[in-house]
């Protein structure tokens, strides 16, 4: 059996982690394994359901909290466990780092996937990606992305031109994201959302990145047109608390619905009306992908890829447009009929067998 060590800050329920997740409960297990090195001390949110699965999961300090400790503790794992894959998912260059101390501890084939189209903004960052570039990225052997967003930040235009990163999609389980009538009436029930209120749904973790902030403006603005309207918040984060106060704010506390992470998401999607995902930056959202596998409409920000738009499903917005803007097409949306985009993924590749089996070709070269 192959075994693949993942390495990453933590195995909760973010895009990346979510995606690797997809792979892995698809993955024929005879055969191969993924293993998870992390750096996060608490109880992380897939963890039981990988070690059901068969993986391991190894913990070390961050480079940020102890360099010394972080280089030698990967060292050890992937010599004394003779780890010949290891993955590192990153957006920022200076994870390839990792990819150097994997390699020089044994590790025949390094791989690197991108996660975003950028890291914020702010000087240092951009900084220490350049910096990333330059030292590390002769220890990458294999370069895949979500996107071409994302593959030419991480790894650069000209590896990109030159196909030298591969555009692994973000795969879908048909026969788990398709819409239930049946879940959405449970679903309602759940949060006392009576018969004839539409649904505005959000997917992700409460960062900057996200722009919750702004997704509340916009609500507000709908809330002005609907009176029988709720806004489903699903996810996490640092900046919860500032969204509820801002709700608060703003008003439309009443009707802002925070559920906290979920393991039922297409339950949730099942019950929306509308997406609406203003984010910064992404390299390919999860969330927006299962949203059209629901057949769901999705409103976006025109910061994220085009690729994101594999079924017609998808309008994108500029963030400097106006709140009214954003709120009059989300409202359109709502009247919209849900579409079976089967066929659509399928077409694009991104059903999740096939994902599956373009990540074993690129990670064990088979």
């Amino acid at each position: 059996m192959k075994r693949v060590l993942c390495l990453l800050s933590s195995m909760n329920a973010g895009g990346a982690e979510t995606f690797l997740m997809k792979l892995y409960r698809q993955l024929d297990r005879t055969k191969y394994q993924m293993d998870f090195c992390i750096n996060v001390k608490e109880k992380c949110f897939y963890e039981e359901e990988i070690l059901s699965l068969g993986g391991k999961i190894y913990r070390i300090p961050s480079k940020s909290e102890n360099r010394k400790q972080f280089k030698t503790g990967l060292s050890n794992i992937v010599k004394e466990n003779s780890y010949e894959y290891v993955l590192r998912i990153t957006s920022n260059a200076m994870g390839f780092m990792d990819l150097k101390v994997a390699k020089k501890a044994g590790a025949k084939i390094c791989s690197a996937r991108s996660s975003n189209s950028s890291d914020g903004k702010g000087i240092k960052k951009v900084i220490a990606h350049k910096i990333g570039n330059i030292l590390y990225k002769k220890y990458v052997d294999v370069k895949f992305a979500p996107s071409d967003l994302a593959a030419k930040y991480t790894f650069g235009e000209k590896d990109y031109k030159n196909g030298k990163v591969s555009i692994l999609h973000n795969g879908v389980d048909l026969n788990v994201y398709k819409y239930n009538n049946a879940d959405a009436e449970q679903i309602r029930k759940e949060f006392g959302i009576d018969d004839g209120y539409k649904i505005i749904g959000h997917v992700g973790r409460f960062m900057e990145q996200k722009n919750h902030k702004f997704l509340l403006n916009v609500f507000a603005e709908i809330k002005l047109q609907l009176d029988k309207v709720k806004l489903l918040l699903i996810g996490d984060g640092v900046l919860k608390e500032k969204i509820e106060q801002q709700s608060n704010e703003l008003g439309i506390s009443r009707d802002v619905i925070f559920t906290g992470v979920r393991s039922d998401v297409p339950k949730l999607m099942s019950a929306m009306d509308v997406f609406v995902f203003p984010s910064f930056f992404e390299g390919m959202p999860n969330t927006v992908i299962e949203a059209q596998a629901m057949g769901l409409p999705c409103v976006i920000s025109d910061t994220i890829t085009k690729e994101a738009n594999i079924t017609g499903l998808v309008e994108y917005l500029s963030l400097e447009e106006s709140v009214k803007n954003w709120a009059d097409i989300a409202i359109a949306k709502i009247a919209l009929e849900r579409k079976d985009t089967k066929e659509d993924f399928v077409r694009n590749e991104y059903e999740i067998n096939s994902v599956v089996n373009k990540f074993v070709k690129l990670v064990f070269g088979e």
